[in-house]
């Protein structure tokens, strides 16, 4: 197994799961088979990071834009998730960790919403590592509701103008609770964001791999982070003055 320095992880990894449709298509499967198998490398990937120390994950399970799929994968996608939920929740209770979720949550299916509550709730006390599922979740919308709520602060003395900073603009975000992205992993080859944590990646670093994610193993997460730790991570500033 590859060794990683786990004194120098990130603190927030954020994955952009793709490739679960190729992936079946390869194998002349209907894609439903390739959310389910996506869903092995949700739990190695998430036992993984748990394991090695990270302390934040994202993983983006559902954009707003996935809605506009066909109907009959939408409600795969759904049933999927809600027995994900229910057979990962004893897994989250013995490696200690938390589940969080962002999004417009209320776009969900009235069963989804409930059973993804209910394992936020029985988990809330767990702190090794909180895991968070992008569901129905897009960056512009989410700054656009952030805009919104803000301004109406403004408007009834709540906030001042001048106050406004990235402080108060992070206080308004899904992540309020989360620290900013270090490193973004996405598979199957993509080179996008896909409309995702737009704010919170403004310093994050990239890696990107051909594998499909239903392929995605625990050697592939470590092949990412031996990248990420490689790097020189400079916020702005010259190597000289780091």
């Amino acid at each position: 197994m590859m060794q990683i320095d786990t004194n120098n992880l990130p603190k927030h990894l954020a994955i952009i799961m793709d490739g679960n449709g190729r992936w079946a298509k390869s194998k002349g499967l209907l894609r439903a088979i390739g959310h389910e198998n996506g869903t092995k490398s949700v739990r190695v990937t998430v036992e993984t990071c748990a394991k090695i120390g990270i302390e934040n994950l994202t993983l983006y399970a559902f954009s707003s834009e996935n809605w506009n799929r066909p109907k009959l994968e939408v409600d795969t996608l759904m049933k999927l998730l809600i027995s994900s939920l229910k057979k990962e929740e004893a897994t989250l209770m013995k490696n200690n960790i938390k589940l969080n979720a962002i999004g417009n949550l209320t776009n969900l299916p009235k069963n989804v919403n409930r059973e993804l509550h209910e394992v936020i709730n029985k988990t809330k006390d767990n702190n090794r590592m909180t895991l968070t599922l992008a569901l129905s979740y897009g960056s512009r919308e989410e700054l656009i509701q952030v805009v919104k709520n803000i301004s109406n602060k403004v408007k009834n003395n709540i906030i001042s103008e001048s106050a406004i900073d990235e402080s108060i603009i992070n206080e308004h975000l899904y992540t309020h609770n989360l620290p900013d992205v270090d490193l973004v992993i996405r598979t199957s080859g993509e080179h996008r964001i896909s409309n995702f944590l737009l704010w919170q990646i403004a310093y994050a670093e990239f890696y990107f791999t051909n594998v499909l994610w239903p392929d995605f193993t625990e050697n592939d997460l470590y092949e990412a982070i031996i990248s990420y730790q490689k790097r020189e991570r400079r916020f702005g500033k010259t190597s000289e003055q780091l």
